[in-house]
């Protein structure tokens, strides 16, 4: 069977769990974090000595940071953070602590971009032990703890990007308590198939009550991803990133190709799966975001190249090559598409306004398109959203050449199909 599990709509959280989350971060309380010494290290030889306040744990991984100014949470939790030791420009981090794990009506996580946190390791420069909102459970330092997370404040991380930007994103090793001094290992996880790692192990359905029908290629999907496509009125089956969905296309009405962790070549079948559907997809819609646009250029015939420290934060320009307009985006891929030849039939749809670097593709005359920033944007602005809309208005223009169906939905899910 193509849909393997569906999820039925939960109701939403109430006091209880509310209260029961509360009580569940009180007796974490009574088992604080880490405070003992920590350094972290880069393979390039720098050295930061700072403070645990997370897990007590040494990890490997690749330094990136983040520009963004709020959004820890939902950084946090991004899969395509998988590996990595993030560094927060932002100076103060932790003062509004974590919210609850609720679920919305679709059973999708409210605060969060995946049920854990993905990233390897935290960097800040300055952990706001005592933190301060109404939807607040518990701090960020016994968020970190309870997923086995380690994390270091006391760095100096004004110095530590000036670093990244003029070596680029370098491997590097925080090492927690007795072993904080000790010699590093340093493990590139781009050499792993992290897609593989982030990807849903089977398929799984939201909102199953949807007028068109969309599959999204988990390559480490966002939670706010399915969400955009689910509250526009679409039934969401999300499957494994080497799902073949050639083989199943009489049961759906447009593809959606997600964002995700590494280096794009480990995704093979996913390239071969969506070379085979430029073919034979002529209406059928597809729509990829960030390694979604990385995968498809390279299905077009276009080559990835790793970029020197990555774009990642919440005030990425982003200029439409048709329009001329220019939205701010939200950001987070170290990958880029080399676009100064493109394959024929295909023409660049955004460029990045700061350094050159492909945002985003698209077929001239068959409905296939992708981006590279998150027009979802959790957080971070929301300026492109209007690109799922897009998506969606195309899938259900197809829908009703082939199937003869007038499709009357937008935000509000009460509006149904209607035959003609």
């Amino acid at each position: 069977m193509f849909l393997i599990r569906a999820l039925a709509k939960p109701s939403l959280i109430g006091s209880q769990q509310i209260n029961a989350a509360r009580t569940l971060a009180s007796s974490v309380a009574n088992n604080p974090f880490s405070l003992g010494p920590a350094k972290l290290k880069l393979k390039s030889g720098q050295e930061f000595a700072g403070t645990s306040f997370g897990a007590s744990k040494c990890v490997s991984g690749e330094t990136v940071f983040t520009t963004s100014l709020v959004g820890y949470p939902e950084s946090m939790t991004d899969p395509s953070y998988r590996g990595q030791i993030l560094v927060f420009t932002q100076p103060l981090i932790g003062n509004y602590g974590v919210p609850a794990a609720e679920k919305d009506e679709y059973g999708l996580y409210k605060h969060f971009e995946s049920g854990k946190i993905q990233c390897e390791a935290i960097v800040v420069s300055n952990y706001a032990t005592h933190h301060s909102h109404w939807q607040a459970v518990e701090s960020l330092g016994n968020w970190c703890a309870r997923h086995d997370v380690p994390a270091i404040t006391g760095v100096d991380t004004r110095a530590l990007v000036h670093l990244l930007r003029d070596q680029g994103s370098t491997l590097g090793y925080l090492g927690v308590g007795k072993s904080h001094d000790a010699e590093p290992t340093f493990v590139d996880p781009n050499l792993r198939n992290l897609v593989a790692e982030a990807s849903t192990k089977e398929p799984v359905t939201y909102n199953p009550e949807g007028n068109v029908h969309i599959v999204v290629v988990d390559c480490g999907i966002k939670q706010n991803i399915v969400r955009s496509l689910a509250s526009r009125g679409a039934t969401v089956t999300v499957v494994p990133w080497n799902y073949d969905f050639n083989k199943v296309a009489d049961q759906f009405d447009g593809l959606f190709v997600s964002n995700g962790p590494g280096d794009p070549a480990q995704c093979v079948p996913t390239i071969n799966h969506l070379r085979e559907a430029f073919v034979t997809f002529a209406d059928k819609p597809i729509f990829g975001i960030c390694m979604g646009n990385q995968l498809m250029g390279l299905a077009a015939g276009l080559q990835t190249y790793k970029l020197p420290y990555g774009n990642r934060g919440h005030n990425q320009p982003a200029v439409n090559m048709q329009t001329g307009e220019c939205v701010i985006t939200s950001q987070n891929h170290g990958f880029a598409l080399d676009d100064r030849v493109m394959p024929s039939g295909w023409e660049r749809y955004f460029i990045n306004a700061n350094d050159g670097s492909n945002e985003g593709i698209r077929h001239k005359r068959l409905p296939f398109s992708s981006v590279q920033f998150h027009p979802e944007a959790k957080g971070g602005p929301l300026d492109a959203t209007y690109l799922f809309d897009t998506f969606l208005s195309s899938v259900r223009a197809k829908k009703v050449q082939r199937e003869g169906m007038r499709v009357f939905v937008g935000h509000d899910q009460k509006k149904q199909a209607a035959a003609v």
